[in-house]
């Protein structure tokens, strides 16, 4: 089971997953400093920002807890990859729901403080990236498995 690479490119991405909630998914530079990050949404910048903010506190852990999930399920493989399948989906709506909080913020804070805001993207939106590449590494062990077993199955 642990063995495995897919075991290792999963717990990796769970690992990815896990560590995006403790940096910040966007900078920006005003008089004082202000970050996004996970379960911190700035109130005054509406219900969208807020709501798109805790959608990506819930869904970070949630991919990181499944991709843990996924490599206990190496004897059903099938189940296995649409599982990896399903942490993709959720990789996507992490990373546009955080997207969504940091476009928000700062249509908020351009009305605040006028257009002299400078942002940036933070260390959690980088962490995330390479999750996607992980679970297609996984994919792609889980598959090779898949092939492997069928090989002997015909013997």
């Amino acid at each position: 089971m642990l063995a495995r690479m897919q075991s290792f490119y999963l717990l990796t991405a769970a690992l990815f997953a896990f560590s995006s909630l403790f940096f910040p998914f966007w900078y920006f530079a005003t008089e004082t400093p202000l970050l996004l990050m996970d379960f911190r949404p700035l109130a005054d910048a509406g219900v969208i920002h807020v709501f798109s903010l805790y959608v990506s506190s819930v869904v970070s852990p949630l991919t990181g807890l499944l991709s843990i999930a996924a490599i206990f399920f190496y004897k059903n493989r099938s189940l296995q990859s649409t599982l990896i399948v399903v942490l993709i989906l959720l990789f996507l709506i992490d990373l546009l729901s955080g997207l969504t909080a940091a476009h928000f913020m700062n249509q908020q804070l351009g009305r605040s403080f006028g257009s002299g805001i400078e942002h940036s993207p933070g260390a959690g939106f980088f962490v995330l990236l390479p999750e996607p590449l992980f679970f297609w590494l996984a994919m792609k062990g889980v598959k090779k498995d898949e092939k492997i077993v069928n090989a002997y199955k015909r013997l």
